[in-house]
């Protein structure tokens, strides 16, 4: 006679798919497959309610969190449309040559510290007017070639990141 011991007794695995309810297969008087337990007709809407509970608070979460992204991005940009007037003062300074050795420091100094914060400057002069880049204060005749090109930048149009703060003043020729 053979000894068992735990070791040689393989216990037969219940696969999840394997297993049956002997009541799954039955049906009532009806035709209506027999309901083992009273809580479950509304177990499958509960169930759903909190699966699209679930995925909607995902979904929020995603969207706060890019919203703070986006906030921390352009934070500073009311500030740094305030000191656009201020940067175009230094340049008016700059092309008359008013400007001290100090003075010019201190242009260079907010230029760089806006440059930081993410603010890039609109190259236009000599472009192809954009009306979504551009905003045309004048026009003047020009020969054939030139037509429709950015002649002279009277304001300059900026970029906070990728996002226009303001859009270049420019005389366009016709």
């Amino acid at each position: 006679m053979e000894q068992h011991t735990k070791e040689n007794i393989e216990e037969p695995v219940i696969q999840p798919e394997e297993m049956s309810d002997p009541l799954e297969n039955q049906l009532d008087p009806g035709g209506e497959p027999l309901q083992t337990d009273p809580m479950e007709p509304g177990l499958g809407e509960m169930k759903d309610k909190y699966l699209r509970l679930l995925a909607e608070f995902e979904n929020y979460k995603k969207r706060t969190s890019k919203e703070r992204i986006e906030f921390a991005k352009y934070a500073s940009q009311e500030v740094i449309v305030s000191l656009l007037p201020v940067l175009d003062d230094f340049d008016r300074a700059t092309q008359h040559r008013h400007m001290t050795e100090g003075t010019t420091l201190i242009h260079h100094k907010l230029l760089q510290l806006i440059k930081q914060k993410g603010l890039i400057e609109m190259q236009s002069t000599r472009e192809l007017f954009d009306a979504s880049l551009h905003e045309a204060i004048t026009e003047v005749s020009v020969p054939e070639e030139q037509r429709n090109i950015v002649i002279d930048t009277v304001e300059k149009g900026y970029y906070l990141h990728d996002k226009i703060i303001r859009f270049a003043k420019v005389v366009v020729g016709k």
